[in-house]
């Protein structure tokens, strides 16, 4: 179909879809302004529903919109006239598709930037008399109508055949949504965006008619380059949206736009999924992320092939500013999501023409900064980017512990007791405060204990006896709290997109003829300009790197700076078990024939590689021979790692556990020594309301913090 034909049958399909001229000039000045602009090249519609009328509503959907929101004006040059937003009642079936009709296909040339977004509830829906004929439905804010025999959803099918539709190839759609219910519930600290299919409830004739229709007549200009990013690349996993320190969102759009401030027109896809898997799995998610489209190996496409890059990478943007008392409100859309929960009074940002920004106070993603050096000829404008500088996180962060709603009141009180014993470690979760895990019971057997990540998962060998006592379990599981706790923190150091440390670093399978690439990273503030090319090879479906049990492992990293540099390797499995790099050195026999290895520092000079582990006996460490998931963080700093190693030391490690990779048995006491050398490296003064002693200060110039997260299958 021609583009004028595809343009003519726009008014007869909104009489299809029973709209009314007036009902849709409901939608607000603001979309016909839009029309009004003839030169609109970059579209988005963003839909979020929080408030629905037959059932329990969400909490995230309308942050989900604002990220995505600030993320297109600010990072890709969206104008804020050209983005049409769908929130609450606004959100019928009618409304989203008369908006893609109208709103993306009138507006669309060829070559024009789409981008539609969901947020909301998902489900499986009747199509027909068959008891198969079930698909996957997005759930508008309609009442059901006809006490729920008919219902009002929103096919997905018919979602992709309009945007499909589109009179341009680059259309991108975001879905943050899921379809089925988990069958075996276990305590969760997310709210799930998926409602279980009706047994007795049919899809309206009307939405069928209008699939129908777009099957046959739309056919000849079908967009087979659609990108379409879900939140779950599992049908039977649920989109989850969580509890963050003042505000909800789904940890789908939370860790994508994210990543995206920060990301380089060099990223592909791979790359991207990869760092959303992690961060979502850093924050107690266990769904990886999606990717459906027909176009050939989507996933070494470039993420500018969906998302039009136009600025340079940034942790924060100026959405407002006081000229009398030298204040700026800041947008903190670009920070980790589980650094910006603890990102503190007195962390500096510079904007790209060198003006500083010091944090007075922060509420969520928005905080209050003090304007300093501010060159009178140039004020600072609203929508200037911003970047890291110093980073300020609290000495006193501990692992915050939510309780299964599946707990009696006595078990509740006794729980509390006994946390109470451990408070120097744990926090019991307040209901308007996120958490970082949950103690519960297993579905399976009730009375028995156990830890679970945010998004419902036993943690594996963390649950106890049938009929243990709940004071016994929480003492039980104090040392597995203390190793939660000190991942947190090393977390806390992750700064890949605003370092700059220059290095570059690879994770490889090796044997003794080759080595193949498993994934690499790169601070950005390595390579002048933004060429940053970081990879990740990964089975096709998956979204985290995989690598065979039993492989031969290790790290390559480059020094691209001028100053020496030294490292650090600690990390996860995913039964929650510490490991680290021991850097065990071995004597030369010609200078004490009986020295035994000893710990010392790891160095690299200005542009040399290091490859570790490796000595003249062995190179690498070999995996187990089992099943697991690794999340390993790689520390660089500019100043030894005295203290860490002083950690290191104080634990008498037998000669056959001298193992290059091998579990940490002091996790928690070497994690503040971490953080303690990487504040001793960055010698820089701030107003923290505070003292020093209160705070880690850490200077983006003199450290680096990597993270390599796999799947050993």
């Amino acid at each position: 179909m021609k583009r004028r034909a595809f343009l003519e049958r726009i008014g007869s399909i909104l009489a299809l879809l029973g709209l009314t001229q007036a009902e849709w000039l409901t939608l607000g000045n603001r979309y016909h302004q839009a029309l009004a602009t003839p030169n609109s090249r970059k579209l988005a519609l963003l839909v979020g529903i929080n408030e629905y009328p037959q059932s329990s509503g969400l909490s995230g959907c309308l942050t989900d919109v604002e990220l995505q929101t600030e993320l297109l004006i600010n990072r890709f040059g969206f104008a804020n006239s050209d983005i049409l937003t769908l929130t609450d009642e606004q959100a019928s079936r009618e409304f989203i598709e008369a908006a893609i009709l109208d709103h993306l296909g009138k507006q669309a040339k060829a070559d024009d930037v789409v981008i539609f977004h969901f947020s909301g509830y998902g489900t499986r829906v009747k199509t027909g008399n068959l008891p198969e004929t079930v698909e996957n439905a997005l759930i508008p804010v309609d009442k059901d109508t006809y006490n729920g025999i008919v219902v009002n959803y929103l096919l997905e099918e018919t979602l992709l055949q309009l945007l499909r539709s589109l009179p341009t190839a680059k259309v991108a759609a975001v879905l943050d949504t899921s379809y089925n219910v988990r069958t075996t519930p276990q305590p969760s600290g997310l709210r799930f965006r998926s409602r279980p299919e009706s047994l007795t409830a049919k899809l309206t004739v009307k939405e069928l008619e209008f699939l129908n229709n777009l099957q046959t007549e739309n056919t000849a200009i079908n967009n087979s380059n659609l990108m379409v990013l879900k939140a779950t690349s599992n049908p039977e996993q649920p989109a989850g949206e969580m509890l963050f320190s003042g505000f909800t969102a789904g940890l789908f759009t939370y860790a994508l736009t994210q990543y995206l401030w920060e990301t380089t027109p060099a990223t592909t896809i791979q790359v991207l999924f990869s760092h959303v898997s992690s961060s979502m799995y850093k924050l107690g998610g266990e769904q990886q992320p999606g990717l459906l489209t027909e176009k050939k190996n989507p996933q070494s496409s470039l993420v500018t092939d969906i998302f039009p890059l136009e600025r340079s990478h940034a942790q924060a943007v100026i959405r407002a500013k006081d000229e009398e008392s030298k204040t700026a409100q800041l947008w903190l859309g670009g920070l980790p999501p589980h650094v910006c929960q603890y990102y503190g009074v007195g962390s500096r940002l510079t904007t790209l023409s060198g003006e500083q920004l010091i944090v007075k106070s922060r509420t969520g993603l928005r905080a209050k900064a003090q304007i300093l050096n501010q060159n009178p000829n140039q004020p600072l404008q609203i929508g200037q980017l911003v970047q890291e500088n110093v980073r300020v996180l609290p000495r006193n962060i501990n692992l915050t512990v939510a309780l299964g709603g599946g707990l009696e009141r006595i078990e509740r009180v006794d729980a509390t007791s006994a946390f109470a014993a451990i408070t120097r470690k744990v926090n019991i979760a307040a209901p308007e405060q996120g958490a970082d895990y949950i103690f519960g019971k297993l579905q399976s057997t009730p009375s028995r204990y156990s830890i679970f990540s945010i998004g419902g998962e036993p943690i594996l060998n963390t649950a106890g006896e049938v009929g243990e006592a709940v004071k016994v379990a929480v003492q039980r599981l104090t040392p597995k709290f203390s190793t939660l706790l000190a991942a947190k923190l090393w977390r806390l150091t992750e700064n890949e997109g605003s370092s700059r440390l220059a290095v570059k670093a690879s994770l490889e399978i090796v044997n003794k003829i080759s080595s193949r690439l498993v994934m690499q990273r790169q601070t950005k503030g390595s390579v002048s300009g933004e060429t940053i090319a970081n990879k990740v090879i990964a089975t096709p479906g998956t979204s985290v790197p995989t690598v065979p049990v039993g492989s031969r492992m290790q790290y390559r990293v480059e020094n691209l700076s001028d100053r020496p540099i030294y490292l650090m390797l600690v990390g996860l499995n995913n039964n929650r078990s510490a490991v680290a790099f021991y850097p065990w050195q071995i004597p030369s026999e010609e200078d004490n024939p009986n020295s035994k290895p000893r710990l010392e520092e790891v160095v690299i000079t200005p542009g040399q590689t290091l490859k570790f582990p490796e000595n003249d006996n062995t190179f690498g460490w070999l995996l187990s021979t089992r099943a697991f998931f690794a999340e390993h963080q790689l520390i660089i700093s500019a100043a030894p790692f005295t203290q860490t190693l002083t950690a290191l030391r104080s634990v008498k490690y037998p000669t056959a556990d001298q193992q290059p990779i091998s579990p940490l048995v002091n996790d928690l006491e070497v994690a503040q020594a971490l953080l303690q050398d990487l504040h001793n490296a960055s010698k820089v003064k701030v107003d923290t309301n505070g003292t020093t002693n209160e705070s880690y200060v850490l200077d983006v110039n003199n450290w680096a913090s990597l993270n390599f997260s796999f799947q050993v299958v």
